[in-house]
C-alpha cells in the first residue's frame, strides 16, 4: 500500500528537518560514490533562501518530511545552453530534489514529480525544465522514465549536469 504524501510550502519551523533531509541524502550519494552535492552545495544558506522565496515546497508522510524540492522561475546562466522545445512558452524549473533515504526506494520522487507536472499543468504552465548530475544513475532513471529529455548540458563544480526538459 502506497503511503500517502501530503504537500505544502516548507515553513521557517521545519528548517532543522529539511536540512537533515539534504544532509541524509548527500550521505547516502556519497556512500553510493555519487558526488553530485556536499557540505557546500547545498547548505543551510541555499534553504533559507529557498524557504524565505517561499520558494521550497515538502512532501510528508505520517507528518515527517520525505522529500524536498523547490518550484521557480528562476534558472543559472548554464540553462542559455539548452536547446529548449518549449522555448516560447511557460516553464517552471525544479531544485534540488531530494528524498531523505528512509523513504528512498518506495515511489516518492516519481510521485512528487508527477504531482509536481499536475499541479503546473492546472496553473497553465506549458514545460518544466530541471537539470540532473550525470553521474546520478537514480535521477536520470526517473526523469528518463518521465519524459523528460535532454536538451543541453552544463558544467558545474561537480562535474557535468544534463538540462532536462518535459512538455506538459
Amino acid at each position: 500500500m502506497k503511503k500517502e504524501i501530503t504537500y505544502e510550502k516548507g515553513k521557517q519551523e521545519e528548517l532543522s528537518e529539511i536540512v537533515d533531509v539534504f544532509e541524509c541524502a548527500i550521505s547516502e550519494m556519497i556512500s553510493l560514490k555519487i558526488y553530485q552535492w556536499d557540505e557546500i552545495y547545498p547548505d543551510i544558506d541555499v534553504v533559507k533562501t529557498d524557504l524565505n522565496s517561499g520558494q521550497l515546497y515538502v512532501g510528508k508522510v505520517e507528518d515527517k518530511v520525505a522529500v524536498v524540492f523547490v518550484l521557480s522561475r528562476e534558472w543559472d546562466d548554464e540553462y542559455k545552453n539548452g536547446t529548449w522545445d518549449d522555448a516560447g512558452g511557460e516553464f517552471m524549473v525544479v531544485h534540488r530534489l531530494c528524498v531523505k533515504p528512509t523513504y528512498q526506494h518506495q515511489g516518492i520522487a516519481r510521485r512528487t514529480m508527477e504531482y509536481i507536472e499536475q499541479t503546473l499543468r492546472d496553473k497553465n504552465i506549458t514545460s518544466i525544465r530541471l537539470d540532473a548530475f550525470t553521474e546520478n544513475p537514480y535521477a536520470l532513471r526517473l526523469y528518463k522514465s518521465l519524459d523528460y529529455k535532454v536538451a543541453g548540458k552544463a558544467n558545474w563544480r561537480k562535474g557535468m549536469f544534463y538540462l532536462m526538459e518535459k512538455k506538459i
